[in-house]
């Protein structure tokens, strides 16, 4: 289940207000803890907003690697693979086309970067589509922790010039033009694994954890492409918390988005402290009842990851003047994808919260004006 990050992976394309199949289709766990009881005047908490410090997943290491000018091609030319400009040309072609077809919004943001800086996001989307579908993907229930031991494999093989396939190849270019390290593209590959054996997660540093593997990473692979914008007064490290904290934000938001799909297929990405914080336990997500206690919860989820995205403003607005738009309209695209949620009322149990194309449209005006201007926002 990885979002994009920066990339805007999987947003709503198609309008869905259907309901869910049936609750006698879902498999419910036989074991369930009860919900304790609780007074309806009880005054419910606000969730911490603090994840996992930047040091222990190692932030600042990544940002000194990607960083430097100098690239793989530079430390060791021999590893530089040669393509004919045609099969490059292919190559690129197709990732465009992937990321035209799955990530609309964000693929008409592109279209202001620079060629070069295009065909290296479109090469890193598709990477991480194609690893996030080894676990949500048509043949995931085929997947094993040896495939993913594979596709790591594979990884250090493009890392090292000797791509498997076309869209590898695309990938290897990449990352002998810019400065990418392979951490985020490792952890990225981690974070499916923790999705193969968790179906829960006990409080917010467990899901936060989750979160920076599969979508915190996009954000760090993605600056060292769209570029920092010479003038910025902002320090490297604190545009790449920025952006990572972007990555957490659409994370989040995906998750509170899909709770009755997830439920559906036997999981809960919500934490089961926080749940029972408030009254709650799986087997109110299972029977899909939407009540006052679910949306009072719901209310502190969503300024949570509301709170992310503030923190993710400031790095939006100090990358490249061309690489804006498509961040901007990223972030934008999901804080609606929130506000769907409250229009919903707080039944993402048996509805899904999606943006409608026209909102879509007239969101990028908005998102555009945004990427026009350089003002920081405070961090908190």
């Amino acid at each position: 289940m990885c979002s994009m990050s920066l990339l805007a992976a999987k947003p709503c394309i198609k309008v869905s207000t259907g309901k869910f199949p049936s609750r006698n289709s879902i498999i419910i766990r036989s074991e369930v803890a009860m919900a304790p009881q609780h007074s309806s005047t009880r005054i419910f908490p606000a969730l911490s907003k603090h994840g996992i410090p930047l040091a222990d997943l190692h932030v600042q290491e990544i940002v000194k690697r990607q960083s430097q000018s100098n690239n793989l091609a530079r430390e060791d030319p021999c590893k530089k693979q040669r393509f004919h400009p045609m099969f490059l040309e292919e190559a690129y072609e197709r990732c465009r086309n992937i990321c035209a077809e799955y990530a609309k919004t964000f693929y008409l943001g592109t279209l202001l970067m620079t060629e070069e800086r295009q065909k290296a996001i479109w090469a890193i989307y598709v990477w991480c589509r194609r690893t996030d579908e080894l676990v949500d993907g048509p043949n995931a229930g085929y997947l094993s922790s040896a495939s993913l031991d594979k596709w790591e494999e594979r990884l250090l093989n493009i890392f090292n010039g000797r791509p498997y396939d076309m869209l590898d190849a695309a990938l290897t270019d990449t990352v002998f033009k810019f400065p990418l390290d392979i951490k985020p593209f490792r952890d990225m590959i981690e974070g499916m694994r923790m999705d193969t054996r968790k179906c829960c997660y006990e409080n917010f540093q467990e899901l936060y954890l989750y979160c920076y593997y599969v979508a915190g990473t996009v954000g760090l692979m993605s600056v060292p492409v769209m570029g920092i914008a010479p003038e910025s007064p902002v320090s490297a490290q604190n545009i790449y918390n920025a952006a990572l904290y972007l990555g957490i934000g659409n994370q989040l938001t995906n998750i509170l988005r899909d709770v009755g799909e997830d439920a559906l297929r036997g999981r809960v990405y919500l934490p089961q402290d926080e749940l029972a914080q408030f009254g709650l336990c799986d087997k109110d997500i299972f029977s899909r009842k939407v009540t006052d206690r679910w949306r009072e919860f719901m209310k502190e989820q969503i300024t949570r990851a509301r709170f992310y995205f503030k923190l993710a403003e400031v790095g939006a607005s100090q990358l490249d003047k061309a690489s804006r738009w498509p961040v901007w309209s990223s972030l934008l695209l999901y804080r609606m994808i929130l506000d769907a949620i409250e229009g919903n009322d707080y039944d993402n149990l048996t509805k899904r919260a999606y943006v409608g194309r026209s909102k879509k449209l007239l969101m990028l005006p908005l998102a555009y004006t945004r990427s026009l201007s350089t003002s920081i926002s405070i961090l908190h």
